[in-house]
């Protein structure tokens, strides 16, 4: 709560700021309402439980200010969530969806976060101190359940040279997505005093972006990350994107975390014609360890999909994704994709050669008119196979509903 203090003794501060125009005038509210249910079916014969069945209701609040006039502007964000219990058991969770009493188990009927940062702009570069929820490659918050995942810390953002996004910063803590508190930063059981990041993308042109970032867990690991995104249109309505990623991580310090050794070269190719796209995608991990990332976050990877990240020690992957978009045949809002990803040759407790593979599907339909014009209606299914050391099998439907109300 500390950074939450000090975040709002600044807001309180520039309180008699808040009159300018700008601070008042640009600022902007919402509130994000997401019905949310999960079964999980666990087709193994040694599962631990039958089945893992949540279902909730998550409220994000969020406020955007403007800046105040002046050679330094000032402004704050908040967020503020709220997580509901509709239906649960101790014997039926861990889906993600609820916080839970590790003493007895049960899910807790609610909680929540309330987040605050302070921000400080000087032409186009931008300070946030309090709570954040970055989206870069050495660090990517978490938004696949109820709730998301938030850090706290300091992010400087710069965008003053043309084509050039600078980021810069430290993070200290982090609030996990089913979550009420603020646990120190780590990644798995080990935690760090900070994680620190800087780099930054330059578009060489609007179809082709380059990216290099830095990331270090203090005593845990250290990351480096290179990136290219390149699109160009063969024709009528044919176009080709390729998205490659290359990321080098070793240790750091202590060591908390045991050995961190992994390359990770990962990638998608998209070949687009009106309402279709098809995906090839590509992994290739070396080295003695699995891919490192912050809890709390996601790995940026090509083969993060709805259950697995295949991120395992040496393992090879491979995508193939379809999606459709049904406004080419007029009827906007709805969606359909599905794919499949396959992994091999990863490193487990018995061997080197264990497998896994994922197929999801995904049908969504937005509300295109009407009073409810924006409410989002999605089904999800999955189905997870794993072998050769790995023996997890299940089978995974979620259903969410979700709408955004803009309050200004």
């Amino acid at each position: 709560m500390h950074n939450v203090r000090v975040s709002a003794s600044l807001l309180l501060a520039m309180g008699a700021a808040s009159a300018q125009a700008g601070f008042v005038e640009d600022s902007k509210a919402s509130l994000e309402m997401r019905n949310f249910y999960l079964n999980r079916d666990f087709r193994q014969s040694d599962a631990p439980q039958a089945k893992a069945e949540e279902w909730a209701q998550g409220f994000t609040a969020r406020l955007t200010s403007g800046f105040t006039e002046g050679t330094v502007g000032l402004g704050v964000d908040a967020i503020g969530e709220l997580g509901i219990k509709l239906d649960s058991s101790a014997s039926r969770r861990n889906t993600g969806l609820l916080a839970f009493d590790p003493a007895s188990g049960e899910p807790i009927d609610q909680y929540s976060e309330l987040g605050i940062a302070a921000k400080l702009r000087v032409a186009k570069t931008v300070l946030k101190l309090g709570t954040l929820q970055p989206m870069l490659p050495v660090v990517t918050y978490n938004d696949t359940r109820l709730l998301s995942s938030t850090f706290q810390g300091g992010m400087l953002t710069s965008t003053d040279i043309d084509g050039l996004t600078i980021n810069a910063g430290r993070l200290t803590r982090a609030n996990l997505r089913d979550s009420s508190s603020r646990d120190a930063i780590g990644y798995g059981a080990a935690s760090s005093d900070a994680f620190d990041f800087a780099g930054g993308s330059y578009a060489f042109s609007p179809r082709l972006t380059a990216s290099y970032y830095y990331g270090k867990l203090t005593n845990i690991y250290r990351q480096h990350f290179i990136g290219l995104v390149h699109s160009v249109p063969l024709g009528t309505n044919l176009s080709l994107r390729s998205d490659l990623r290359y990321f080098d991580s070793g240790n750091d310090g202590q060591q908390r975390a045991g050995r961190i050794d992994n390359r990770n070269l990962n990638g998608m190719f998209t070949l687009g014609y009106g309402g279709h796209k098809v995906g090839l995608g590509f992994q290739r991990m070396s080295g003695d360890s699995a891919f490192a990332f912050l809890n709390g976050g996601d790995p940026y990877s090509v083969n993060l999909v709805t259950y697995n990240t295949f991120t395992r020690a040496e393992e090879d992957a491979w995508q193939l994704r379809y999606d459709y978009d049904f406004a080419a045949l007029g009827v906007p809002g709805l969606s359909f994709m599905t794919r499949y990803v396959d992994g091999r040759n990863a490193r487990t407790a018995s061997g080197d050669h264990g497998e896994e593979w994922e197929r999801n599907t995904d049908i969504a339909y937005v509300l295109q008119s009407g009073p409810f014009k924006g409410l989002s209606m999605r089904w999800r299914n999955l189905t997870f196979r794993s072998g050769n050391g790995l023996s997890t099998d299940l089978d995974e439907n979620r259903l969410i509903l979700g709408y955004t109300l803009a309050l200004w």
